[in-house]
């Protein structure tokens, strides 16, 4: 995790230094840019941004819950101990580079105030993704620990589903407690996972809306084309 951790802080200074000094970069706070550099950037933003959100839509909503369903509960629980760093990892990386990518296309001097708000949403979707990488995930991923502990000497993880693990809590205080304290640190990582999520989402239908508008405007050039 060491390298991770240099290399998200050498990146986020990048996006920092894009967004509030972006004539080191090369584009001007006019909102001109290097012609040699625009078509790389958007590639750049585009790619990084398009697999940052594909990949929380698997996450959260299909790979995690198909696993859930279909692996006993320690086993989905290891592998996610595995996963989760990961994911964060590479969606925090995916999400400074398009940062920095939109903070250089869009120089905050002279962006409009729908493009501060989009990088505003790409900034929370980062930051969202720094606070589970290095704060919910740890805590997660020790508290399940401890609890798959409690739960080996209760013979019960083996199974799929939560049923024998809320059953033994009936009867046992102290796995009671740590269920209630693994659920309040997995609902904060989840919350932020949600967050960052929706971040990303809003950040879509901006571009999706400028694709919109592109069309629109090839339209109307054809259709003077056609007529003259």
């Amino acid at each position: 995790m060491a390298w991770i951790t240099r290399f998200l802080t050498a990146v986020a200074f990048l996006a920092v230094g894009v967004i509030f000094s972006p004539e080191t970069f090369g584009s001007k706070s006019d909102g001109t840019k290097s012609p040699n550099l625009s078509s790389f950037i958007k590639l750049a933003h585009l790619l990084s941004f398009s697999t940052a959100w594909g990949a929380a839509l698997w996450v959260t909503f299909i790979g995690g819950i198909i696993m859930f369903k279909n692996l006993p509960r320690h086993q989905f629980g290891n592998l996610q101990s595995k996963m989760f760093p990961a994911y964060f990892s590479m969606v925090g990386v995916c999400c400074a580079i398009s940062v920095a990518a939109f903070g250089y296309l869009h120089p905050w001097k002279s962006a409009t105030m729908p493009e501060k708000y989009q990088l505003g949403f790409l900034v929370s979707a980062f930051a969202f993704n720094l606070s589970n990488l290095f704060v919910f995930t740890p805590m997660t991923i020790e508290m399940m620990k401890q609890r798959h502990k409690v739960e080996r000497e209760a013979n019960i993880g083996d199974e799929i589903g939560w049923s024998k693990n809320q059953e033994a809590a009936k009867t046992n205080p102290k796995l009671a407690a740590m269920n209630k304290k693994f659920g309040m640190i997995h609902g904060l990582s989840s919350l932020a996972n949600i967050m960052s999520f929706g971040s990303l989402a809003m950040h879509s239908w901006f571009l999706a809306d400028c694709v919109l508008c592109g069309q629109n405007k090839l339209g109307v050039v054809l259709f003077i084309l056609i007529m003259q």
